[in-house]
């Protein structure tokens, strides 16, 4: 049974439960850099777990969401509560050729937007962090809360990493 948009956002926002949302922001690519470090593309590029996404395919996943969450943000800060389109990430995996993408490159891009949309979030004033857009989906969302998705999703996703990767599950959830 698939699951609604609200039972999504209750799962990935429950990640995020008790921890600081700009330190997992900040962190997410530098504990992915760490885990994949010493393993080889092809290594990356297997998926070890049937019918689940390998590692490399993971890293493209995040670098394409970083691409998405960082633009929500910014339609939303252009203020008029704008829509927000909800995304099929597999159809992305698809015409993406996720299976196919480097790792390393991936990981670059995710590194690059990641520092770019700290420093917008860093120098938003508080009012900014309040604006709001209304997702397809799941309805009303505040900057923040597009932020708290982001950073629950990284964990999720870094959590996803860490079973794949033989002696990296021993890690826990940072």
């Amino acid at each position: 049974m698939q699951e609604t948009p609200q039972q999504y956002t209750q799962r990935i926002l429950g990640y995020l439960e008790g921890k600081d949302l700009m330190e997992v922001l900040a962190s997410t690519p530098r504990h992915l850099s760490e885990l994949i470090h010493g393993f080889p593309r092809e290594k990356l590029a297997l998926r070890t777990i049937a019918d689940k996404w390998s590692v490399a395919e993971i890293l493209a996943h995040l670098a394409d969401s970083e691409m998405v969450y960082g633009y929500r943000i910014r339609i939303i800060l252009e203020g008029d509560q704008p829509p927000i389109q909800a995304t099929n990430q597999d159809k992305w995996a698809v015409f993406s050729n996720y299976a196919e993408c480097d790792p390393a490159l991936s990981l670059e891009a995710l590194q690059a937007d990641r520092a770019r949309l700290l420093r917008l979030l860093q120098r938003l004033a508080p009012a900014g962090w309040e604006l709001y857009g209304i997702h397809s989906e799941r309805g009303k969302e505040t900057v923040r809360r597009v932020a708290e998705m982001l950073a629950g999703h990284d964990l999720n996703h870094l959590g996803q990493v860490r079973e794949r990767l033989p002696g990296k599950e021993a890690l826990g959830g940072r």
